[in-house]
């Protein structure tokens, strides 16, 4: 289905854009909505913010700014016209089976992707292109161990996703330097970076990927998609990185595709249960780094002046932005 087509009807249907002098919107950030409301308030007091658990007459509000709501909450907003998803991942909110059908969903992420994704990105190819886990190792050990020494320009590393932010990070990569191809579910044509698609494609993705970066969406299709097959499909000494979701890994083939000497490493930042609890096994293997889901912070000052645009949009009855695909998940 076309949304920007039926909600353009919809629109033309009511007489053009909204004849709303003052626009309701939901916001229900992840953490303490003062900041967000305090940005709107700024940037545009034209709009109402409210919040849970006051949200006063729901037929009044028009938009929802969430990162992820209660189930069945906004389908009992009957004259919401927007969804506006503060996350990066939507797999949240479209597990909602009361999730109104007709309201278009749209992503408010920064177009030229998020600096910090590019940041860690970027350390933690740098830390196994040079061996850095090694060399801790060899620390602890009192060991004199000098490693081989390659050019970033001789590293070809795989980012997995080619969205918004793996987009931005397949470019980061490549501006280093680095050998960079991407891998997605649907067909991409980019400038400087080969690109590799669907299930047919996968192996041979992974065959010439050194290091591989995950930044997947969380699908029924990606799920466990990181697994003793695809391991076993890179090249021997090959690294992981997941910086997407922790359901992408299955964790037991991860540890045994590091002892056998498979791959040489990875880095972790997402988990299945998070907190990682400290029974984990990953803990124990001295090749995996833990971060503790630092990768990114969602900032107000970076997400609120999207999801204005987007109001902005449906005031003016322009075409929306960034609309999720709810069959494809994201």
């Amino acid at each position: 289905m076309n949304l920007d087509r039926v909600f353009g009807e919809r629109l033309a249907q009511s007489g053009g854009a909204c004849k709303i002098c003052r626009m309701a919107i939901l916001l229900n950030p992840h953490g303490n909505a003062s900041p967000w409301a305090a940005r709107f308030a700024a940037l545009a007091p034209d709009l109402e913010i409210r919040t849970l658990p006051e949200l006063g007459n729901l037929a009044d509000i028009d938009v929802a700014a969430v990162a992820q709501a209660p189930p069945g909450l906004l389908a009992t907003l009957p004259n919401l016209k927007l969804i506006c998803s503060l996350m990066a991942g939507q797999e949240g909110l479209l597990s909602d089976p009361k999730l109104p059908r007709h309201v278009p969903i749209v992503r408010s992420a920064d177009p030229a992707g998020d600096p910090m994704m590019n940041e860690v990105a970027l350390l933690h190819v740098l830390r196994h292109h040079r061996h850095m886990p090694d060399y801790l190792l060899s620390q602890q050990r009192r060991e004199w161990k000098q490693m081989p020494r390659t050019k970033a320009a001789e590293r070809k590393v795989g980012v997995m996703g080619l969205g918004i932010i793996g987009l931005a990070v397949a470019k980061t990569l490549k501006q280093n330097g680095f050998i960079v191809a991407g891998w997605a579910r649907k067909p991409r044509t980019l400038e400087g970076i080969e690109t590799y698609h669907g299930d047919d494609q996968l192996a041979a993705f992974l065959g010439r990927s050194e290091i591989v970066v995950n930044l997947l969406a969380m699908t029924r299709e990606t799920t466990d998609i990181l697994c003793a097959r695809t391991f076993s499909q890179m090249p021997k000494g090959a690294s992981v990185i997941n910086l997407a979701r922790g359901q992408h890994v299955v964790d037991a083939d991860l540890i045994a595709a590091i002892e056998s000497g498979h791959l040489a490493g990875a880095t972790l930042d997402v988990f299945r249960t998070e907190p990682l609890p400290k029974e984990s096994a990953l803990w124990a293997q001295p090749r995996i780094t833990i971060m503790p889901h630092v990768a990114r912070r969602i900032d107000p000052a970076d997400v609120v002046p999207c999801v204005i645009d987007q109001v902005r949009r449906l005031q003016r009855g322009e075409p929306l932005v960034h609309l999720v695909d709810r069959a494809a998940g994201y």
